[in-house]
């Protein structure tokens, strides 16, 4: 990755002035927003964190979390991000994650200067053409505690 060009001749003086730290929220948000560009994704989350995200974007006016679904640790110079998605119905799920992963790496090396490790993808749940949200939130939660 090529560095920002500094003025005046000296590319590493303004780099060496100082330090930048990177909030994991920063993180989760690019790479939820990089998840949502990939065509076939439908919701980001699992069904528990999206009932509870959708009763907290009630609460707070609608607003709906970018980064729900997320988690991402990061370092000094590195990243590691964990993705939970619903896919829509008819989406090939090897390419659709591969997609997902590769527009996160990019768009979180770009507009961080992080290096991403690894994009753990969990995909959740399969979103069918003819179910409703609230169908959906129903379904998730009787899943859950079956199987450990």
């Amino acid at each position: 990755m090529s560095k920002p060009h500094a003025p005046h001749g000296n590319p590493t003086g303004a780099e060496q002035r100082g330090r930048t730290v990177m909030a994991d929220g920063v993180v989760e948000k690019i790479a939820g927003m990089a998840a949502r560009e990939v065509p076939g994704i439908h919701a980001l989350g699992s069904g528990l964190a999206r009932t509870l995200g959708a009763m907290r974007d009630r609460a707070s006016g609608g607003r709906t979390s970018v980064s729900r679904g997320i988690k991402a640790e990061v370092g000094e110079r590195q990243t590691a991000i964990d993705i939970a998605l619903i896919v829509e119905y008819g989406a090939v799920i090897p390419e659709l994650a591969a997609a997902v992963r590769r527009n996160i790496i990019s768009s979180v090396e770009r507009l961080t200067g992080l290096e991403v490790v690894e994009v753990n993808i969990a995909v959740n749940d399969v979103h069918l053409p003819d179910e409703s949200e609230e169908e959906e939130e129903l379904i998730s939660s009787e899943r859950r505690g079956r199987v450990q």
